[in-house]
């Protein structure tokens, strides 16, 4: 299977080079970047107008969690969760996670994201849905045993069958991470059991980190330390963590997590809304810390289009440090992209030649996106999800011209009425 996309604009390289060109693919992977390709494909797309960019990870997400969406904003993130997320959350079955997924993969696919780190339960079903849906998932059991020996084991074991699940799912796009939710939910036991498992079965680990005050105060009355060095002590950080996070990090947190090659993942739109607070972005640069860009869940965002975040990362540390040259726009596209695919160990993030092919298509031809001075400052500071009108993941047109070929999108919205209707209790 090949594509031929003609005539666009592409961001090309790890530059992030914007040149008037032709991207051929062939299988799953970008075979050219040249003008004038002339060879034939089964497919042709003309891009005239058109801005072909690296498709976007979203680097920490809970998929599922559209169903909740408007459900309680503006609210404390304590009162946000025990009120009103954790009771709906406690009524959700299998299937009705599985048509939060359907919602999470819809979404994404219309805001051109080509890869995603998850956590959440019931991941067997989300898992199928990634495969049906075309995505890139990487998919995590929320581990939490609040100390619980029995829970400990249990958690461990839902960890293993789902991993167990995934792999017999044999996809280069469904891979399975562990996913202990925090060091405040889980105990020093868990975390070290991941930490042995992860390493044993070379899998990636994700875990929220230092997201609010209040968690960095439990922390450090519980052990007389923070969160990162309480887990680098027990032996749990590496090049395979990604911390979803990071807002409350002092300096040994940011070097520590330099030194032991930690992924941190910024979650703008989350952290403003639930008035979590700001992570340090340029100091976590400055360190050398690779910073994905995530959404965190629709229920705290509210969705799923990286577009908006990477404004809001880029807006919010400006008026944060009260200096315009803090997150420059290229710095915030690479984290939407390249770094995001760095973390997962995924050659992407980038369109260049023997890349896979994850590309999102934006039509330029919009009155808010011309004129083309600045193709890369467009996209973080003038585009929104809504200019995305093809979406390409391994090779595969998952969306052309708006319309969503892997999924049925009209009946999954009705599904979601449906549901949101059966847990509202």
């Amino acid at each position: 299977m090949s594509i031929l996309i003609k005539n666009g604009h592409v961001i090309h390289g790890e530059e992030f080079k914007v040149v008037k060109a032709d991207v051929l693919i062939e299988g799953n992977r970008i075979a050219r970047v040249a003008r004038n390709i002339k060879e034939t494909a089964d497919t042709v797309i003309d891009a005239k107008g058109r801005v072909l960019s690296p498709g976007f990870v979203n680097l920490h997400t809970h998929s599922p969690m559209g169903l909740f969406r408007g459900l309680a904003d503006d609210l404390p993130l304590m009162d946000w969760l025990e009120k009103y997320i954790w009771p709906r959350e406690a009524r959700l079955t299998a299937d009705y996670t599985r048509v939060g997924a359907y919602l999470g993969a819809l979404e994404m696919i219309k805001t051109g994201t080509t890869a995603f780190l998850d956590m959440y339960f019931h991941m067997k079903e989300v898992a199928e849905v990634v495969l049906e849906s075309g995505l890139r998932g990487y998919l995590s059991y929320g581990m939490i045993d609040l100390g619980d020996p029995e829970r400990t084991e249990k958690e461990i074991k839902e960890a293993l069958r789902t991993m167990e699940f995934v792999e017999n799912l044999n996809s280069e796009r469904v891979h399975f991470v562990f996913g202990p939710h925090a060091p405040y939910t889980c105990s020093i036991a868990l975390l070290r059991e991941v930490r042995r498992l992860a390493s044993e079965h070379g899998k990636p680990i994700t875990i929220h980190l230092s997201e609010t005050m209040t968690e960095v105060g439990k922390i450090q009355e519980r052990y007389g330390k923070s969160p990162v060095v309480l887990l680098d002590d027990i032996g749990f950080l590496g090049s395979d963590v990604i911390a979803a996070h990071g807002v409350w990090l002092d300096s040994r947190d940011v070097q520590t997590l330099a030194r032991k090659g930690v992924t941190v993942v910024h979650n703008p739109g989350s952290n403003m809304k639930l008035a979590s607070g700001v992570m340090p972005l340029q100091k976590l640069l400055n360190a050398g810390v690779n910073v994905g860009l995530g959404t965190d869940g629709s229920a705290s965002n509210n969705n799923l289009d990286m577009l908006e975040e990477m404004k809001l990362a880029a807006l919010l540390h400006k008026v944060h440090n009260m200096d315009p040259t803090v997150a420059r726009a290229e710095t915030v596209f690479r984290m939407a992209t390249l770094n995001g695919a760095k973390a997962l160990g995924l050659k992407a993030g980038v369109i260049k030649e023997g890349y896979l092919a994850d590309i999102a298509i934006l039509n330029f031809n919009q009155p808010h996106l011309r004129p083309m001075n600045n193709v890369i400052s467009h996209m973080v500071y003038s585009a929104s999800g809504n200019d995305v009108e093809t979406t390409i993941v391994d090779g595969r047109i998952l969306m052309l011209d708006r319309e969503v070929l892997t999924l049925d999108e009209e009946r999954i919205l009705d599904r979601v009425e449906d549901v949101v209707e059966k847990i509202a209790g």
